[in-house]
């Protein structure tokens, strides 16, 4: 089970929604080192290394949300809300 649930409503339309779901994959690969890729409607991520190591979730993308889940290892669930936070944040701006 993931331990951050954050789901946004848009109204892109898929296609949009899927090019800005994939900015923020992106957007995680540079600052934490995570690697992704789209499998159908989602986007699977993991850290293998660096400060987000063992960190794994998964983009879904739908034709009116985005949800996002993420798996922290347990060193990292202390830092649970402020990493929440900063996803929420980036999340809102690329939805807007």
């Amino acid at each position: 089970m993931a331990t951050i649930e954050i789901s946004r409503s848009h109204a892109l339309g898929i296609e949009d929604a899927k090019k800005r779901a994939e900015q923020l994959a992106k957007d995680l690969e540079g600052k934490l080192g995570i690697t992704w890729s789209w499998e159908g409607e989602q986007i699977r991520f993991r850290a293998d290394s660096g400060a987000a190591k063992g960190a794994n979730g998964v983009v879904k993308v739908s034709a009116s949300t985005v949800r996002v889940e993420i798996d922290l290892p347990f060193l990292l669930r202390a830092m649970k809300g402020m990493i929440s936070g900063k996803v929420e944040e980036r999340l809102n701006t690329l939805l807007a």
